[in-house]
């Protein structure tokens, strides 16, 4: 299968962003996203032709692990100090300055893990206009700065770092803290400060452009060729059809796989908007009783996310064949699954998970890949979709995972089960909706378990099934908390559960975090 990086072909003010293998570098492209600059993360190897396209006004050095004292500790590559920008060096970036530029670096006495109280040496410095003298930041940090290079002069201290910000007249600083975190409560303003007063950018990113480049991107990409989609009704696949439906019209068809695994009234919906109010080719291909059937008897949620792929691959294969030639395929691939599958990113970071979107797909289907979203984080995506014009409720519809509610049922999938959980889950959805908690959740959901309890309705002693409800807030499901949901709207989630769902006599609410658990169950 033929990848293609697909960089985008003219993204104008841009910053670049030297990964280490910080375990906040997602957090510093979206600080800097947030404030309608484009930037991209690469890995601090990589070289300058790969990323001339950027043609990078700024360059901002994350944290990591490693010190800098340590054989083998990835450094800066020296063309990025030739191209003369301003530079901004976070944590182990600012020790890589120091140490590459004429400093040292040393263990420090005594580390400096969380809350710090930070003050400026100098005043009104651009990089903390309009902020206090001194300001709460987060430190995460076991060396120190212990001499700046030549040209360099100190700004800013803390009680354990006396070296905590440093710069030069050249628009290079470096920082002991971390701005990108939500723990140093004026970080935005000054990742602002360096973009705007030091970079001199003036915020460019936006919806719009983004929509613009992309479809001339696509343009020249596909030419007169045919490209398909697979539709799963999630954000990501409905915004990337919507977006290349702008771009070349019939050109592109979408195929529908409804697994019979979606949620009540789903397929319904998706073919609704996509189809009749949208006007995009879809092909919709009911494969429930298949996809049923080879889950019959399966238990283990490994196994069940394998079936429901590879049955997915051979209905959308037998789909796209009969569309006769077809060279292109599209994918709704976002930033976050490039990084964390580590196809563009840091050596240095750890693998997170494996996506289906970025190496999951069998070698012998024959397309080339476009992947218009490749760059975009979610939020940004969702921005994306309202501008194209989809509706608000599927653009800021909850995650569902790409097996469905099969992970949703403990133990094996029958279409009993099925139409059990939908019921439950309607019933979650209406009431989080009523209640306007749909926006302030990331996910709320049924899980219908294999335990079954004794109950009594009525003067009837009953053997029931017990439903349990996850609810969860998160900025980017990496971590997430239980959500606080007020007790009288739990309680009439499950007096509604019990009394309009046959056979579920037990209601339970989920208070585990993530971690330790996960959001899904299974």
């Amino acid at each position: 299968m033929t990848k293609p990086r697909n960089e985008l072909s003219s993204v104008g003010e841009s910053i670049l962003i030297i990964d280490f293998g910080s375990q906040y570098s997602q957090l510093i492209a979206r600080r800097v996203r947030e404030a309608k600059v484009y930037c991209e993360i690469v890995p601090h190897d990589v070289s300058r032709e790969k990323i001339a396209y950027l043609a990078p006004s700024g360059v901002i050095l994350s944290g990591g692990p490693a010190s800098v004292y340590q054989k083998d500790a990835p450094m800066c590559p020296s063309w990025v100090y030739e191209m003369d920008i301003p530079m901004l060096g976070i944590c182990y970036g600012l020790q890589v300055l120091a140490h590459q530029l004429g400093g040292s670096v040393v263990p420090s006495d005594r580390k400096e893990y969380g809350h710090a109280l930070l003050h400026q040496i100098e005043g009104s410095h651009p990089l903390f206009k309009g902020l206090e003298s001194s300001i709460d930041v987060w430190m995460s940090h076991g060396d120190q700065v212990e001499q700046i290079p030549e040209g360099f002069h100190p700004i800013a201290y803390t009680e354990n770092s006396p070296v905590a910000v440093i710069g030069d007249n050249k628009g290079k600083i470096g920082l002991q803290f971390h701005p990108e975190v939500i723990h140093t409560p004026d970080g935005k303003t000054i990742i602002e400060n360096f973009l705007y007063s030091i970079c001199n950018l003036s915020g460019t990113w936006t919806p719009k452009s983004f929509i613009e480049d992309s479809i001339a991107r696509i343009k020249s990409q596909v030419g007169e060729s045919k490209v398909i989609c697979g539709i799963s009704g999630g954000v990501d696949s409905s915004v990337t059809a919507a977006l290349i439906n702008h771009a070349i019209g019939d050109q592109l068809t979408c195929i529908f796989v409804n697994n019979g695994l979606l949620r009540q009234g789903e397929p319904e919906e998706v073919v609704n908007t996509l189809k009749s109010n949208m006007g995009i080719n879809l092909v919709y291909s009911d494969a429930t009783d298949q996809f049923i059937n080879k889950l019959s008897g399966i238990t283990d949620p490994e196994q069940k996310r394998k079936i429901i792929g590879n049955e997915f691959i051979e209905v959308f294969e037998k789909e796209s064949a009969q569309l006769g030639t077809v060279e292109f395929l599209a994918q709704g691939t976002l930033y976050p699954d490039v990084i964390e599958s580590k196809s563009d990113v840091s050596k240095e970071s750890v693998t997170i998970k494996t996506h289906h979107n970025v190496g999951g797909l069998p070698e012998d289907m024959k397309f080339s890949l476009v992947e218009p979203l490749r760059y975009l984080f979610k939020d940004e995506v969702r921005d994306v979709g309202l501008e194209l014009g989809l509706p608000e409720n599927m653009v800021h519809r909850q995650p569902f995972p790409g097996p469905g509610l099969a992970i949703r049922i403990m133990g094996e999938v029958t279409h009993d089960k099925l139409d059990i959980l939908k019921s439950c889950d309607n019933i979650v959805m209406e009431e989080i909706y009523s209640h306007n908690l749909y926006r302030d959740l990331w996910q709320s959901f049924a899980v219908l378990t294999d335990t079954k309890t004794v109950g009594v309705m009525g003067d009837f002693r009953t053997y029931g099934n017990m439903v349990a409800i996850r609810a969860v807030t998160s900025e980017d499901a990496m971590t997430a908390d239980w959500a606080r949901i007020p007790y009288d709207i739990l309680a009439k989630i499950s007096s509604r559960i019990v009394n309009e769902v046959e056979s579920v006599n037990r209601v339970v609410y989920d208070i585990t975090s993530k971690p330790p658990g996960t959001i899904e169950w299974e």
